[in-house]
């Protein structure tokens, strides 16, 4: 008899592990679904997201256009002479008065009057340039709005508008003389 440390019983080897019908089971129909409505809903938000981003996109562009048509037309009036630009508070549109019967000192254009014969601006951009003297100096002053309307491409109306005085003898008259106690 040996009464010394005893050994663990060997080890038995762990049994094959069957393949039960329990291991070799697929996703559910219930998991499915669920995986399929929150990948649409993903697909749904992200092209959500473009068509507002493109939106803007949109408004964006017409903007630069806009503020471009404008600042052309600023600089087409500041080569015109004072006696030229004082007429144009006065005058009617007779060349294409749109709308019929607009008052004097109104003028409305398209955009390819003065600026491009492209498609992208032609019938597009409406410009209304609004010209008035100053009450206060009406021989030595006048006021001019240049105002610009386009649509996007989902229907909405955008307006970009400027102001801007003109004096008969240049701005550094206006300064030296009126603006200047």
């Amino acid at each position: 008899m040996n009464f010394g440390p005893s050994s663990p019983p060997p080890a038995r080897p762990a049994p094959p592990r069957r393949c039960t019908r329990a291991h070799l089971r697929a996703f559910t129909m219930l998991e499915t679904m669920m995986a399929t409505f929150v990948m649409a809903l993903g697909i749904s938000t992200s092209i959500l997201a473009m068509q507002q981003g493109y939106k803007f996109l949109d408004v964006a562009r017409g903007t630069t256009l806009a503020s471009q048509i404008i600042q052309s037309e600023i600089e087409r009036i500041r080569m015109m002479s004072w006696t030229t630009v004082a007429a144009m508070a006065t005058a009617t549109d007779t060349t294409a008065p749109f709308p019929t019967g607009s008052p004097a000192g109104v003028e409305m254009f398209d955009g390819a009057t003065y600026f491009s014969t492209t498609s992208t601006i032609q019938g597009d951009y409406t410009i209304t340039r609004t010209t008035t003297l100053d009450s206060a100096r009406p021989s030595d002053a006048a006021f001019i709005t240049i105002s610009v309307q386009w649509r996007t491409y989902d229907g909405r109306t955008q307006t970009r508008s400027f102001q801007m005085k003109y004096m008969k003898n240049g701005l550094y008259d206006y300064y030296y003389t009126l603006a200047r106690p």
